[in-house]
């Protein structure tokens, strides 16, 4: 198997788990379930987020794909700055209810256009 393939399932797999931890969370809040912060589900994403990026950052050298040439990547690259920001504000308990919503839904928004574009690579703006 090659190192394209195998490095695409990894990064495929982490990112699936990224979501699922991420809405995880969000549904424990939503119950009233803080408890999770004091579990290994507080930092078990950092360690995938690491894998996560780390396979990105290897697929770039294996694909020779380089933002800022490869639009698709490049807005791919500002909207997972934007799901960091806006999932941080999701996942912040300081905050009321109304804007962790918002944020959490701006989060989500932003995860569903990564994955189109990682699934599309349109060719964005001309």
């Amino acid at each position: 198997m090659s190192s394209y393939l195998v490095l695409k399932a990894i990064h495929m797999m982490a990112a699936y788990i990224t979501v699922v931890l991420f809405v995880l969370r969000l549904v424990l809040d939503a119950l009233g379930r803080p408890g999770w912060r004091k579990t290994p589900l507080r930092w078990f994403p950092h360690i995938n987020d690491t894998v996560l990026l780390v396979a990105a950052i290897a697929l770039l050298f294996v694909t020779g794909w380089m933002p800022f040439v490869h639009h698709w990547l490049t807005a791919k690259v500002l909207l997972l700055i934007g799901y960091i920001v806006a999932g941080r504000y999701a996942l912040m308990p300081s905050l009321g209810l109304q804007p962790r919503l918002i944020a959490a839904t701006l989060a989500l928004v932003q995860i569903m256009a990564i994955f189109h574009l990682a699934l599309t690579k349109p060719l964005l703006f001309g």
